[in-house]
């Protein structure tokens, strides 16, 4: 990820094509040590491709992508489904909560 992102900071900063030397000397700037190896992955991936369609064909495939929001529609169901049973157990639970949170029954108070 490192070096993706040292990659797309030189793209950004104006040099359509960034060389191995470019992206060791954005790592180097901020400390972190360049893996060759990884450098030159990334450059023959990306050589003689258009910035622009890179990113259009990184966003196809993240579009394919869950990104969650299951999880909301999972917990509501249930409540859904208890005939609106649930909501007021929810409500009842928050207030014990709060009222175990309390310090009073600890028997005493920072500010005493």
């Amino acid at each position: 990820m490192k070096v993706i992102a040292a990659y797309l900071l030189a793209v950004l900063g104006g040099n359509s094509s960034p060389s191995a030397l470019d992206l060791k000397n954005i790592l180097g700037s901020v400390g972190v040590d360049a893996e060759e190896d990884l450098i030159q992955l990334l450059l023959t991936e990306v050589k003689g491709k258009d910035f622009a369609e890179i990113i259009a064909s990184g966003r196809e495939k993240l579009s394919a992508v869950p990104s969650g929001g299951g999880a909301v529609a999972v917990a509501a169901a249930p409540a859904a489904e208890a005939g609106g049973a649930a909501p007021a157990e929810a409500k009842e639970e928050k207030k014990e909560e709060a009222k175990d949170e309390s310090d009073d029954d600890l028997g005493f108070s920072l500010f005493d």
